[in-house]
């Protein structure tokens, strides 16, 4: 039996609207489109690598002060996520879904670092995401086929 291919995607594709980075996984296309080619080595450090990304930025508005209350409201809420994803990636998720809502975040095992709502704090860590995401596609880019220098 083959090995079962998990995936970032949270079924938010943009990249079929034209975006060359997926505002739900931020993912780049050619990463989505090649995604069931790759080991299942790479697809757990590709997802590890998003992970980080998704907790890095969404640190920078939200706390995670009950990790165990906010996998019990992800589990309430049937919000898919796995064993290894840190808390503040999971919270993106949570706030994916549930950011009209959810009223009290203390309820999900959060606080906002500037009292935000839910609906405000998805909008901010979702814009800096793909801004994040399409650095990356940037400098990929620029590895692959690197800027000529003017003489």
């Amino acid at each position: 039996m083959g090995e079962r291919i998990t995936s970032p995607c949270v079924g938010l594709c943009s990249t079929t609207l034209g975006d060359r980075v997926c505002r739900g996984c931020q993912r780049l296309d050619g990463e989505i489109r090649d995604w069931p080619a790759l080991t299942g080595e790479q697809r757990q450090q590709r997802m590890a690598e998003l992970d980080r990304l998704r907790a890095e930025v969404a640190g920078r508005f939200l706390v995670v002060v009950d990790p165990e209350s906010l996998e019990a409201q992800l589990r309430r809420h049937r919000i898919r996520f796995r064993d290894e994803q840190p808390p503040l990636s999971r919270a993106v998720e949570l706030l994916r879904v549930g950011r009209g809502r959810i009223r009290d975040l203390t309820r999900y095992g959060l606080a906002a670092r500037d009292g935000e709502d839910a609906a405000s704090l998805h909008e901010r860590i979702t814009t800096d995401l793909l801004a994040a995401a399409e650095r990356r596609q940037a400098l990929l880019a620029d590895l692959i086929d690197p800027p000529t220098q003017e003489p």
